[in-house]
């Protein structure tokens, strides 16, 4: 296929997997839009599609693979990066024949490489490797590395480069990229790094830049927050970086995703917990309850350690909002492993929760590892604890009714349900990954990203019904006869 000249080029982009994608593919569309390229919605109308995928787990890549099928209908040129090309390259080139598979390297000449695929020019895909060996072993040696002219690329640091691709006010902003942590069952760390901070004041710089985009909240990412600044020389930096966020003018909320519970330290919980402008949420990766099965998956702590973290959270904010992700059927799990689980669920009174069944992921020490279950009993388990979560995150729900809620308003839905109905997200909802909030009795003038007070009237599941403060205070005010 021969590429249409200079600024008719056409590009989608479709983006899977986590908020840390969503930043990768907005620094891709800002390079390839400064390269010429007219950024698309639809793969339909475009020459090319580009597939950011996801490669953390067994459904993601089905999910990415699919992604990639569907793109090539639509008789554009499809071009594959992300994770889960970064992490196969050549072998998932050699399964889908039908796109090109890029690497993270390739990232700051996507331009280049676009028009090579374009014009027909073969690209050679790259061949995996451990991109933990890049980095020197000691966090502290890093800085002087990805400082480097011949630094290894890390996606979603180029924020110079990043183009928004989402119009709604909220928006990730990464602090950092890779993991040093050794979990049994995960292979991130092998694909995106060992971990690397971006600086403070490139993190300051990028937020007065999307509150100049119209972002009015900020939702911190990366693979483990609670590591911020180590490599930095001050495990506190991200104690100190909050309140300075917070206080960026435009900025109505900040929120900090992806807490490692080992590594929650006092001061750390009680800025998220007591800054104003600061959500107090925690998006902590609890992964599993039982004490036992934590230590055959690398990791620390268990029930009681994690609800004595939640009860420290909520005695500080108690209205704090907490989610977590867990795993059902790693190796060795067993009975006694899932009732404690349940426990743990059903004690932390936690507002989200994403449940998993185990999949072996090469690479990681898992897949080594004896006492496995069958598939069958896996799919029981999560079913299992999928109903259990199903009623004890609408139990919080219900818990919430009364409360006042600061609300940030995303979309205006009197068209479909009336004057003055708004959808949003409190304080202790992810905008992508939790509940939401409707509000009713909003003033006319409201517009998205706007912070408003309300109380909570009722649920739908995880999801809240609120009525504006505005709204309540009226109400209050007697009738004149």
């Amino acid at each position: 296929m021969t590429a249409p000249p200079g600024p008719a080029r056409r590009v989608a982009v479709v983006t899977l997997g986590c908020a840390r994608n969503e930043v990768d593919s907005e620094e891709l569309a800002g390079r390839l839009a400064a390269d010429g390229y007219r950024l698309v919605e639809d793969p339909e109308g475009a020459d090319a599609v580009l597939v950011n995928t996801c490669g953390f787990i067994e459904s993601a890549k089905k999910d990415s693979v699919d992604a990639i099928l569907a793109a090539t209908d639509s008789g554009a040129e499809v071009v594959a990066v992300g994770c889960m090309a970064e992490r196969y390259g050549s072998e998932l080139a050699g399964a889908l024949p039908e796109a090109t598979v890029l690497g993270f390297d390739d990232y700051a000449a996507i331009g280049d490489r676009l028009d090579d695929v374009l014009t027909g020019r073969p690209l050679v895909p790259h061949s995996p490797r451990d991109r933990r060996t890049l980095l020197p072993i000691s966090p502290v040696a890093r800085t002087a590395v990805v400082t480097a002219e011949e630094a290894p690329a890390i996606p979603g640091h180029g924020w110079v480069q990043r183009r928004r691709l989402a119009s709604g006010p909220s928006a990730a902003l990464k602090l950092a990229s890779g993991c040093d942590r050794r979990c049994a069952f995960c292979a991130i760390p092998t694909f995106r790094g060992s971990f690397v901070s971006r600086p403070p004041a490139e993190v300051l710089t990028e937020a007065r830049w999307l509150a100049g985009q119209g972002v009015t909240e900020l939702v911190l990412v990366s693979e483990n927050s609670t590591s911020y600044g180590k490599d930095l020389g001050d495990l506190r930096s991200l104690e100190r970086l909050l309140p300075r966020l917070a206080a960026v003018e435009g900025i109505a909320r900040v929120r900090v995703a992806y807490l490692q519970p080992a590594e929650l330290r006092p001061g750390l919980l009680e800025v998220i917990a007591s800054t104003d402008g600061v959500a107090p949420y925690f998006d902590l990766s609890f992964q599993h309850s039982s004490p036992g099965l934590l230590r055959r998956m690398r990791r620390f702590g268990g029930t009681d350690d994690f609800l004595a973290l939640i009860g420290r959270a909520r005695s500080l904010a108690p209205t704090a909002g907490f989610r977590t992700n867990v795993i059902l059927g790693f190796p060795g799990e067993t009975e006694d492993d899932v009732a404690e689980l349940e426990r743990f669920l059903t004690e932390g009174r936690l507002d989200a929760v994403g449940v998993f069944g185990y999949s072996d992921e090469e690479g990681t020490e898992a897949v080594r590892m004896p006492g496995k279950l069958d598939q069958a009993e896996i799919d029981a388990r999560v079913r299992r604890i999928t109903d259990l979560v199903e009623e004890l995150t609408a139990q919080r729900a219900e818990d919430r009714v009364g409360d006042r809620v600061e609300v940030l308003l995303t979309e205006d839905l009197s068209a479909a349900q009336g004057s003055g109905v708004w959808a949003g997200s409190a304080a202790h909802q992810d905008p992508e990954a939790d509940g939401t909030t409707t509000v009713t009795g909003v003033p006319g003038d409201a517009r998205p990203g706007q912070l408003l007070d309300a109380e909570v009237v009722g649920t739908e599941g995880v999801d809240l019904v609120a009525l504006s403060s505005a709204e309540l205070a009226l109400a209050a005010v007697p009738a004149v006869r």
